[in-house]
């Protein structure tokens, strides 16, 4: 086990490596130690890789450890475990005071990881860390077996909830087509649609920790071939693709990939005054459309814990992530659900709404992808620091800097766009991303800056 697990909003590692039956106890126990001081009730559910139920065990032993009474959800997507907080099972009596998800959401395979939530609240940043530094200095301490735990059955009263919250939404007659990625989604999403009677078809809707089709990340346009394929072929309206726990989704009509920020746009313009919460990875256009149309909109960090934190702080109605994070506290409980955005995204267009004449409507811009460049978890954040060193003494050459957004990476604003750098917080990548209103000044603000991040690897090394 090593520090880098702990991460800024969730923690992550490779199974049997670092996530084994000694640390993930460990986990259990310290963590399990502070919801005691709440009351002590948590509630576990887990993803479909193969090694979650195994993790579940360890944990549970941890938390038992601690004092902790356990409540076991089983196999759910991530917006189902989020939902017992906020709804507690009808059978249970008392208050649940924390949630831990097991899920390696998007990453490989043989990743796995825990998001905590303690009093409706995500558990992340100073907190894992500190709870990290817990465990490193205690990683001799046995702790034994104890499966004790109790069996709830949120997932059936989530299913409820969403199903009577978009009763309007029965027998919409649009097609729909949605790919699970193998991930989780499918154990609530068919019912949802089936009760809804609407008229989808769904690949790839069976767990499979395998995940043997395609990798289970929304945002790589090459795992949405095959959806792309089945919308095509079925003359669908409307497609959703979901990441390994359904809390990311994407959304394609014929025409477009409609990203998150867009999405944003969007929704915001059926909710009343809006305040929205981006991320630094969002098009400008979302921020300036959004002051336009009278909403309030605030630039923050990436991340699903940064985001609920901050979302809850400025009271805001909606957040969201250019890759598919989505969170409604408009109607809702102020965190990220994909299956909760499909509904909201099928009530737009029971309403009307034309995403692509949306889309045409907007300023036109051009934008790259999300690109990485590989580095290590131990070297990322030293390799940030140095290119914040380099941007502060650029030579004549290297386009004006308007100034420069530091909230997360650094977000350098040029005359007629802007350059993103910043590392990941769930991988050992830099995350780079790029905005211009024409090709050639894309082009010219990318080059700048990765040759600023090739200087910064250079003198590194």
């Amino acid at each position: 086990m090593t520090k880098t697990i702990f991460r800024e909003y969730d923690i992550r590692g490779v199974f049997e490596k670092e996530l084994n039956k000694q640390s993930v106890k460990l986990i259990g126990y310290f963590l399990g130690k502070k919801i005691k001081e709440l009351g002590g009730v948590v509630a576990i559910g887990y993803d479909a890789r193969l090694h979650s139920p195994i993790l579940c065990d360890y944990l549970t032993s941890g938390l038992n450890a601690s004092g902790c009474e356990v409540l076991n959800m089983g196999l759910v997507a991530t917006p189902v475990n989020y939902f017992a907080n906020f709804n507690k099972p009808k059978n249970l009596d008392k208050e649940i005071n924390g949630s831990i998800m097991i899920t390696g959401s998007h990453n490989p395979p043989e990743y796995n990881g825990f998001k905590i939530t303690i009093n409706k609240e995500p558990f992340f940043g100073e907190d894992i860390y500190s709870l990290g530094d817990d465990i490193l200095a205690n990683s001799e301490l046995e702790i034994n077996d104890n499966l004790t735990s109790t069996k709830i059955d949120t997932k059936d009263e989530y299913i409820e909830y969403i199903v009577d919250q978009f009763k309007d939404l029965k027998a919409l007659k649009e097609k729909i087509v949605v790919d699970g990625g193998n991930g989780v989604v499918g154990v609530v999403l068919k019912d949802i649609f089936d009760r809804l009677e609407l008229n989808y078809e769904g690949i790839f809707l069976e767990p499979d920790g395998n995940f043997p089709n395609h990798h289970p990340d929304p945002s790589e346009e090459k795992n949405l071939k095959d959806l792309k394929e089945l919308q095509l072929a079925k003359d669908a309206d409307i497609a959703f693709a979901y990441d390994g726990d359904a809390d990311r989704v994407a959304i394609l009509t014929q025409k477009n990939n409609v990203k998150g920020d867009m999405m944003a746009i969007i929704f915001a313009k059926d909710i009343p005054n809006p305040t929205v919460i981006g991320e630094v990875k969002c098009s400008q256009v979302m921020y300036d459309e959004l002051t336009k149309m009278g909403a309030k909109a605030i630039m923050y960090k990436t991340g699903h814990s940064n985001l609920k934190v901050k979302m809850k702080e400025e009271n805001a109605d909606l957040a969201c992530e250019v890759s598919g994070h989505i969170f409604f506290k408009h109607r809702y409980f102020g965190y990220d659900d994909a299956i909760y955005a499909t509904l909201r995204a099928l009530e737009l267009i029971k309403k009307g709404v034309d995403f692509d004449k949306e889309l045409e409507a907007l300023p036109k811009v051009y934008t790259t992808d999300e690109e990485k460049v590989e580095t290590t978890d131990e070297h990322k954040f030293t390799l940030m620091n140095k290119i914040k060193e380099l941007l502060t003494n650029v030579d004549s050459s290297f386009p004006t800097i308007n100034d420069i957004i530091d909230v997360d990476g650094v977000r350098v604003n040029f005359k007629n766009g802007w350059g993103l750098v910043r590392a990941s917080n769930t991988t050992p990548l830099l995350v780079t991303r790029f905005e211009a209103k024409s090709q050639d000044e894309l082009n010219i603000y990318k080059d700048a800056l990765l040759e600023v991040i090739k200087q910064a690897k250079d003198e590194l090394n």
